[in-house]
């Protein structure tokens, strides 16, 4: 039967004779300057173990997740311990950290503390790393891993605005004992879970199907529509602390569909009388309809008084193929297993904090196989605040047609003057308001807004406050991600190609739109693109969303 794990270092003292017990304290300065309010590095040392700790870890003041390191002086084996928690300790064995250090001794000789230092010298991860050691004591160690072996290490200093010195240097009777854990985990696999528990992860969803087809079902935790071309979750997010970041990751791999496909994570904001849930319920024409004139009819794109539209958290494209396709050879060319996104978030977390919300994602497309999807929030705490979050957080338009394998209207708005106008009400005053913007432009052919720069313009109360050509020139950047990739015969392949803000393989940054203070009352904004004509069958669109910030 297994011992229960003590997850503490206790300060059991103990003798042994003749043995000759030393604490050392060190603090750390940075460009010059004592750290303020740090928490100093404890090391105990003699001739039999050194034990790296620290004087909040000793004063069980220390924070989750905390290490500590034992060291063997007789084996030079590391004990790399680290508490994740109150109740979970883990461990690793390291037995070549301490032996493979290489270092350039120097005759530089200074005082420290009284003592007689000798200098070392080592470059590690281009950082010059001097070590200041003496070997009048005796004894071994140090306040990190680095030189343990020189002698007992009295400062560290890291490319010449970091330094570690000791402080004081005392014998006493007492060390540590140290409880560890009875099993030992491998070197990556401790690594990786003292990495994780540094933060909090959400998952949203894992290797999920999004395609097209009859048979894509809803379960009892995920459901499906649009013939599985959307996935929807509801996601419980715990209270998220002021100040922390808070990210969206995303990881896609083709399984059929060979083409460059619209992507998109999103909310559902629910706290209005309607909602987009209501069309993924009831079809695109339960939605409130958007009228510019263009004699079409848009669904559920544009804010009213009753329903906000999609909250968009991240517009992403998929590659040529990748994963599914990677059988095809070209010479030099080794392609990449899934492509990964990952964005900043944190501007919206007075959407997601401390609430239970339905978080979607989509594809368009219309392969049987389609694309496999994982989708997780994470959110990293801060230990200071320097940049409020913004308060407000209200969805004016969206018209990405997630919908569009259900029969959601593509944007093809901006064929008129009028363009894309949406009025919102303001209860109270809001200041530093702005405009989360993202847009991409799709369609047509040689002459579609996929492959022409248009210029996007932004009003508010009938006034141009923003414009910009959205357009992205790195495309060929991706080619790896792209192995069904069209090539023609001007050595070019079709992802190389320059697009209206995006590229096969990578995500669509925001753009933000600065408003400055706005008074309470009605308020309306409007965006206007000069959208290609119509080529026979083919037609171009645009895919803008819109999030109000602001506090």
């Amino acid at each position: 039967m297994r011992k229960t794990l003590t997850i503490f270092i206790c300060l059991i003292t103990f003798t042994v004779l003749g043995q000759v017990n030393y604490k050392i304290t060190y603090t750390k300065s940075s460009n010059g300057k004592l750290i303020e309010n740090q928490d100093p590095i404890i090391v105990f040392s003699n001739s039999n173990q050194t034990l790296i700790t620290s004087q909040f870890i000793l004063e069980n003041k220390a924070t989750y997740p905390y290490e500590f390191s034992l060291i063997d002086r007789k084996t030079n084996n590391v004990n790399q311990l680290a508490k994740l928690k109150s109740n979970k300790l883990i461990t690793t064995l390291d037995s070549t950290s301490i032996t493979k250090q290489n270092f350039e001794l120097l005759d530089d000789v200074k005082k420290i503390l009284g003592y007689t230092c000798k200098k070392a010298k080592t470059i590690i991860n281009s950082n010059t790393i001097e070590i200041w050691y003496t070997n009048e004591l005796n004894i071994k160690g140090g306040p990190s891993i680095l030189g343990q072996n020189l002698g007992l290490v009295l400062e560290t200093n890291r490319n010449g605005n970091f330094i570690v010195t000791a402080s004081k240097l005392e014998k006493t009777k007492q060390f540590p004992e140290v409880s560890k854990s009875e099993k030992v985990l491998d070197l990556f696999t401790y690594r990786d879970e003292l990495w994780k528990s540094r933060f909090t992860t959400i998952p949203v969803f894992k290797e999920e199907i999004i395609n097209f087809s009859d048979a894509s079902k809803s379960n009892d935790s995920i459901m499906r529509f649009a013939n599985g071309t959307i996935a929807v979750r509801k996601i419980s997010i715990p209270a998220i602390a002021k100040g922390s970041q808070v990210f969206l990751d995303v990881t896609e791999q083709s399984n059929g569909d060979a083409y460059d496909r619209t992507g998109s994570v999103f909310i559902i904001p629910m706290q209005k009388s309607k909602s987009f849930f209501e069309g993924l319920q009831n079809g695109v024409k339960a939605l409130p309809i958007y009228d510019n004139g263009n004699g079409k009819l848009y669904q559920g794109i544009a804010a009213t008084e009753t329903y906000s539209p999609l909250l968009e958290l991240m517009r992403f494209f998929t590659p040529f193929g990748i994963k599914q396709y990677n059988t095809i050879t070209l010479k030099d060319k080794i392609w990449e297993e899934r492509v990964n996104y990952r964005q900043d978030v944190s501007e919206l977390t007075a959407a997601l904090s401390n609430q239970e919300v339905y978080i979607g994602t989509f594809i368009g497309n219309y392969d049987k196989g389609g694309h496999k999807v994982s989708v997780n929030l994470t959110i990293h705490p801060e230990e200071e605040v320097t940049i409020a979050k913004p308060s407000t957080v209200l969805s004016l338009f969206n018209t990405n047609n997630v919908m569009e394998m259900a029969g959601q209207e593509y944007g093809t708005l901006f064929n008129s003057d009028k363009g894309l106008e949406v009025t919102f009400n303001l209860e109270k005053d809001l200041k530093n308001a702005r405009i989360r913007y993202i847009t991409t432009g799709h369609g047509g052919w040689e002459n579609g807004d996929e492959f022409v720069p248009k210029r996007n313009s932004i009003y508010l109360d009938g006034k141009e406050v923003f414009h910009f050509t959205p357009w992205r020139e790195d495309c060929g950047s991706y080619r790896l991600y792209n192995p069904a990739s069209g090539n023609f015969p001007n050595g070019l392949s079709s992802s190389d190609y320059s697009r209206s803000n995006w590229c096969p393989g990578t995500m669509t940054n925001p753009v933000y739109i600065e408003l400055g203070d706005l008074k309470a009352g009605s308020h309306t904004v409007q965006v206007k693109i000069p959208q290609g004509a119509n080529e026979g069958p083919s037609f171009s669109s645009w895919n803008v969303s819109g999030v109000l910030l602001g506090n």
